[in-house]
C-alpha cells in the first residue's frame, strides 16, 4: 500500500488555508448536458455545500490519480467507467488544485457514499450556478461550464 502523505494545510500566499500538502485534485464528471455534484457533509472544511468529489495529492499522485481514488472514496464510483477529457487548473503558486473533467462511459450504477458525502445528485448545466457551491469549485464553474460548451462536451 502507498504511504498517504498528503493530508494537511498549505498556508497559501493569497491569504487561505488550503487541504493538500501536495495540492489536491477532484473529479468533475458529466454526462450530456448534466454533471455529478456531492454534497458534502457538514463537518468537511467548506462543508454543507455542493461540489465534486476531491481532495489532497499524495507525493506519488499525478492529479487524475489523486482524483480517482478520492472519488471512488468519497462516492464509491467504478472509476473505469469515466474517460478523462480535460483539466482545469486553480494554480496559487505554493498550492494547487487540480479538476478532472471525465465523461461517464457506462452505467454508474448505485453510489457507496463514506462520511464526507450527505447525496449525490446530477445537475443541468444550467443549474449548477443557482445551488451553494463549494466556494472554489463556484469560482472554477464559470471556467469549466465554457470548456464543456465549447468542447460540445
Amino acid at each position: 500500500m502507498a504511504v498517504r502523505d498528503g493530508d494537511g494545510w498549505v498556508e497559501c500566499r493569497c491569504g487561505d488555508r488550503h487541504w493538500g500538502k501536495h495540492g489536491a485534485a477532484g473529479l468533475l464528471i458529466f454526462r450530456s448536458d448534466e454533471v455529478l455534484l456531492q454534497h458534502r457533509a457538514p463537518w468537511v472544511h467548506n462543508g454543507d455545500t455542493w461540489g465534486i468529489p476531491g481532495g489532497a495529492r499524495d507525493s506519488h499522485e499525478s492529479s487524475l490519480d489523486a482524483a480517482l481514488r478520492e472519488s471512488f472514496e468519497e462516492i464509491g464510483i467504478d472509476t473505469s467507467l469515466v474517460i478523462a477529457m480535460f483539466s482545469h487548473l486553480d494554480d496559487h503558486v505554493d498550492w494547487r488544485y487540480e479538476t478532472i473533467v471525465a465523461r461517464v462511459t457506462g452505467d454508474l450504477g448505485d453510489f457507496q457514499k463514506n462520511h464526507e458525502t450527505l447525496d449525490l445528485k446530477w445537475f443541468k448545466l444550467s443549474e449548477v450556478g443557482s445551488t451553494q457551491l463549494h466556494p472554489s469549485f463556484s469560482r472554477s464553474w464559470p471556467r469549466l461550464k465554457e470548456l464543456l460548451l465549447e468542447n460540445n462536451y
